[in-house]
């Protein structure tokens, strides 16, 4: 058991629960028209008979505030983008124009705003759970080593404190991303 590798590993989950976070809040709809509310919806696409994303099969794009576009690389799935946004229920209403689908992003309600809120909050507690679960793992082992005489009672002390310091630097940049997101979704436009 190598003391180093099980902290460098534990860095490595906590660096993947902030990059899961920081997607999982991106997809949140503020008002504000982003590629990422629609490029990860699967869609089934009748033409190659599986389900796909959507920027798998087009380019998604944000030409103002208030719109996606998304244009197919096969103008034969513009149907299929269009049923499959609209099956989301995302509030979105898709429209297909010529070689294109227009997505009108609507206003959000102060009530609405509010919910989000609320959902990306329960988003960065589960990335700070996940922190937690990468600390318990990296103790356990260390904890176990000192027992078994591998580790020093003043190193065990040492890597706790790394751990915990790891612990600390992520889960604030999850109340970060938290915090950004939240004034983004209450920020009336």
């Amino acid at each position: 058991m190598d003391a180093d590798s099980i902290i460098l590993e534990t860095s490595d989950l906590m660096d993947n629960a902030v990059k899961h976070c920081e997607h999982d809040l991106s997809t949140l709809h503020t008002g504000k028209a982003s590629p990422g509310m629609v490029e990860d919806l699967q869609v089934m696409v009748s033409s190659y008979g599986s389900n796909m994303r959507i920027r798998d099969i087009a380019a998604v794009t944000t030409p103002d505030a208030r719109s996606i576009v998304i244009t197919p690389w096969d103008k034969n799935v513009l149907k299929d983008i269009e049923r499959g946004i609209q099956s989301a229920n995302l509030g979105f209403n898709p429209s297909i124009q010529g070689t294109l689908v227009r997505v009108p992003v609507p206003e959000l309600s102060g009530e609405r705003r509010k919910e989000l809120v609320k959902v990306a909050n329960n988003m960065a507690e589960q990335a700070r759970v996940s922190i937690r679960h990468a600390r318990h793992a990296a103790l356990d082992p260390l904890k176990k080593g000192q027992k078994d005489g591998d580790i020093s009672e003043d190193d065990l002390k040492a890597y706790e404190k790394d751990v915990q310091k790891l612990t600390d630097d992520h889960i604030e940049l999850i109340n970060k991303l938290f915090k950004g997101k939240e004034q983004d979704l209450l920020q009336m436009s």
